[in-house]
């Protein structure tokens, strides 16, 4: 019986049934799509094959039809993505904090975690967040220390002292709970029907304590379908992301000037189409290879390795670089993003007709709603891999540990690296040579201004093998994930022709937006694509939100709420 039939007859003199403890979903038996449902594999294929055929043969139509879209359905959704993030964050708080629904575990009772809390963390760390915070611990500090609400307003100067501090509020506000948060709570309403009930561990399960068995059928395969695209475009951005400054780092350690070319908007050097090939084809391939050994082997290494490079970076940067002032812009920016979040979450720019409102509202679609769509885009990836990763852990535990745990190694990463970056352009060291670089270029080039030639050279090799590493890790995980999805929860078997696939789909998408339209592009493409599975995020919010309350009022009645004690209940109250 399930969730939404609680109303229905019930069980003896019990007000509540049990819940959903099964969930079949159709999957092919033999042949090319054996393991698969072919009504989420194919669709999904055909559907990110036409985006790559459009970008690959069709540019300019391409061009114009994203460029018409970012001025239509960016704008009209804004609202929505602003307002949809800011309520995950408050559902997210109340369900941790409530004594009740936080002392519930994603599992039975028995269940242990799998993983030690540092490989936990590791995990979180690398396939969540690793390769943005990379291109933007500098980027976004540095962006928003030159252009702000504040400045735009005329309030404060452009790139001076009292331009930081605003600098930093924006840059967690987006680095922070909203990310995290979001990725929690997909990964919440997965991973607790999948470990408590035996669901497959899929998008679509996360419904059924709202529809029921209706989630087995075509509903099923649509909300999966739009689960696997999205997961394709926010990955493409991450990748796309971390390729265009892997090409920088190569660039910088002598590999040839090939690689660069100036930018056609004139804001300095890019990737050339020759390097973001070349790229494509290392990193895909090493991602795949990756991808072919499973979670428990070539992700689990990978990440403690992305965790131990990126300690010893910012242990570089600490000794090196300015400490004592990236821990001053931590302590003062935690106090002003917590103080500010609950204003600034909900703030919503609209035009009053003046060039600085205009210039506001840009802003803001920008950064605040391109994150906002990313992390949407980003969490059927990042939450169905923490979902897979997270058995046997409290609600309390693993939403604090996914939503602060994750964010606050950003926020030390971006003050102790972007705070170096501004106190050489505001001490006049930089002269110009950081703030002024290409966004993927900013890194290295805060490495070049602060260390000797020599040491920058060896230390930019290392961010190289850094930013490889973790592309490689964003890149394996989409891959078992998107397989995961359309192998209905099963994510073992033979799936090696469809990882390859998924491999060089997400390589095209990536190679093909980039050349097309640079990261701008592939933003656009992901903000549209997000927006369908948007919707389904608000109802998996809904639904994990009736799953907890309804399994404590079934435990208040002594009903069982796991799939293990459903399997020995003899229909009686416990106890």
């Amino acid at each position: 019986m399930t969730d939404n039939s609680v109303e229905a007859t019930p069980t003896g003199d019990l007000p509540i049934a049990p819940p959903l403890v099964d969930l079949p979903i159709d999957t092919h038996d033999r042949g090319f799509y054996d393991g698969f449902s072919r009504e989420v594999t194919i669709p999904g294929k055909v559907i990110v094959s036409m985006l790559i055929i459009w970008a690959i043969f069709f540019p300019v139509s391409a061009q114009s039809t994203l460029s018409a879209a970012q001025s239509t359905i960016i704008s009209a959704f804004s609202g929505w993505y602003v307002y949809l993030v800011a309520s995950l964050i408050v559902v997210c708080g109340a369900l941790a904090l409530f004594p009740q629904s936080g002392r519930l575990k994603l599992g039975g009772k028995d269940t242990t975690p799998e993983f030690s809390r540092f490989s936990w963390i590791s995990m979180l760390f690398g396939a969540g967040i690793g390769i943005g915070m990379l291109t933007y611990s500098t980027g976004e500090p540095l962006s928003h220390f030159t252009t702000n609400p504040e400045i735009i307003r005329g309030t404060i100067e452009a790139r001076s002292s009292e331009a930081v501090r605003p600098a930093y509020t924006w840059t967690f506000l987006h680095w922070g709970f909203g990310a995290w948060c979001t990725y929690a709570l997909v990964g919440l309403a997965i991973g607790y029907v999948a470990h408590r009930r035996n669901l497959p561990l899929t998008i679509r399960s996360s419904l059924a304590p709202i529809f029921g068995e209706r989630m087995s059928g075509p509903f099923g395969h649509v909300v999966d379908v739009v689960a696997v695209v999205a997961t394709i475009l926010g990955v493409a951005v991450t990748m796309g992301l971390g390729v265009q400054q892997f090409v920088a780092g190569l660039y910088r350690v002598g590999f040839g000037d090939w690689l660069m070319v100036e930018a056609a908007d004139g804001s300095g050097m890019t990737a050339s189409a020759a390097g973001i090939v070349t790229a494509l084809l290392v990193l895909v391939g090493l991602s795949t290879a990756s991808a072919l050994s499973g979670v428990g082997r070539g992700i689990k290494w990978l990440s403690n390795l992305n965790m131990g490079l990126s300690f010893g970076l910012l242990g570089l940067f600490v000794v090196a670089g300015s400490g004592l002032y990236g821990l001053q812009l931590l302590g003062v920016g935690i106090w002003d993003y917590i103080v500010t979040l609950p204003a600034h979450s909900l703030t919503l720019f609209s035009s009053d007709g003046s060039s600085a409102g205009d210039a506001l509202v840009q802003w803001q679609l920008d950064w605040s709603v391109f994150y906002w769509a990313w992390w949407i885009a980003f969490s059927p990836f990042v939450g169905m891999f923490i979902a897979r990763i997270s058995r046997g852990r409290t609600i309390r535990e693993y939403i604090l540990g996914v939503a602060i745990v994750p964010a606050l190694m950003c926020f030390i990463w971006m003050t102790l690296v972007g705070g170096t970056a501004i106190e050489l352009e505001l001490s006049g060291v930089a002269q110009g040579a950081i703030v002024d670089a290409a966004m993927s270029d900013q890194l290295f080039a805060t490495i070049a201004v602060l260390l000797s030639p020599e040491v920058a050279m060896i230390v930019s090799g290392l961010i190289v093998v850094l930013l490889m590493t973790y592309l490689i890790t964003s890149a394996d995980s989409a891959i078992l994930i998107v397989n995961t999805i359309n192998g209905a929860g099963d994510s073992e078997g033979g799936r090696r022709y469809h990882i390859v696939f998924w491999g060089f789909a997400l390589a095209f998408v990536v190679g093909s937006m980039l050349i097309l339209g640079g990261i701008d592009a592939i933003s656009v493409t992901m903000i549209i694509g997000a927006l369908p599975f948007s919707f389904v995020v608000l109802a998996m919010a809904v639904s994990i939100i009736k799953a907890v309350a309804y399994d404590l009022l079934r435990q208040k009645h002594g009903v069982p709420t796991t799939a293990e004690g459903c399997e020995t209940w003899d229909g009686q109250p416990a106890g």
